[in-house]
């Protein structure tokens, strides 16, 4: 390096500084993103909360129904549907992946408050689970009828309590296209009678055919035998303790509301639907 002339200052040496911008820094744009997600979620809790203060306990059920399509398939098939005896008898399996056999009586647990008492809709559970018990007292009441508790299914409808009586390959509620009862169907119904004539509440029974069709030139169709099997069917009701002034229609809807769906054939979808209104 040269020497600077005497008297005069080296030259000072230049340095270089280097500045980095960091993206997402102060002035990024990531907090936004993270404040946009926490507005979100305060929303959602205050959507909820209100939910929770302006609707129904039925409402709620419907709410929480439609956002768990997949458990609502599943339970509308299992025993206990709805939370209660909807299965396929009052004793069926049920089959939630985690699911253990029915091997007492008692089929279902009502919800309690911290007070023990029942809570929103447990005078409903309540006085289902009485029925269910007082209905299975009288099937086992027989060797013959304790076959029959196989045909029995119990479900807790909008609109109450119903019992659905069902055919199969092996059981018929009535002789082959008429409305006569069975002799066996005839003690299932005398207990159904006897298990229900204590409740106060008002009757509707509704009439189910497969979708077998008739021959052609027969008067008889599915539709005036479904409302004819209903009738017969609140006449032995009667026969057997439940009041007349307790039925407020009778209803015969041929094979237009099939339990088995995937098959309208099915014996199965030949029933009877007896309704304990709210």
């Amino acid at each position: 390096m040269a020497k600077a002339p005497k008297g005069k200052e080296p030259p000072r040496p230049i340095i270089v500084k280097k500045i980095t911008v960091v993206a997402g820094g102060h002035h990024g744009g990531a907090w936004k993103v993270a404040y946009a997600d926490f507005v979100t979620a305060m929303m959602a809790f205050f959507l909820l909360m209100w939910l929770l203060g302006a609707t129904t306990e039925k409402q709620r059920k419907g709410i929480a129904d439609y956002f768990t399509p997949t458990l609502v398939k599943t339970r509308q098939g299992s025993a206990g549907s709805y939370g209660l005896l909807g299965g396929s008898s009052l004793t069926d399996v049920d089959n939630y992946p985690f699911h253990a056999g029915q091997t007492g009586t008692k089929t279902m647990t009502i919800p309690r408050d911290a007070t023990g008492g029942a809570k929103d809709g447990g005078s409903k559970a309540k006085r289902t689970a009485t029925l269910q018990q007082r209905l299975q007292q009288k099937l086992a009441a027989s060797q013959s009828l304790a076959k029959l508790a196989k045909q029995v299914r119990m479900t807790m409808t909008p609109e109450g309590i119903r019992l659905d009586l069902m055919d199969d390959s092996d059981f018929s509620m009535f002789r082959l296209g008429t409305t006569i009862l069975s002799p066996q169907a005839t003690l299932l119904i005398q207990a159904i009678a006897q298990a229900i004539a204590p409740e106060p509440n008002g009757l509707t029974v509704r009439g189910h055919t497969d979708s077998l069709q008739w021959r052609p030139g027969d008067v008889a169709n599915n539709w005036s035998l479904s409302a004819g099997r209903a009738e017969s069917t609140r006449q032995a009701l009667m026969r057997f303790g439940v009041a007349e002034a307790r039925f407020r229609r009778i209803e015969g809807v041929a094979a237009q509301e099939p339990l088995i769906t995937g098959d309208p054939a099915d014996p199965r979808n030949r029933r009877m639907s007896i309704l304990l209104m709210d």
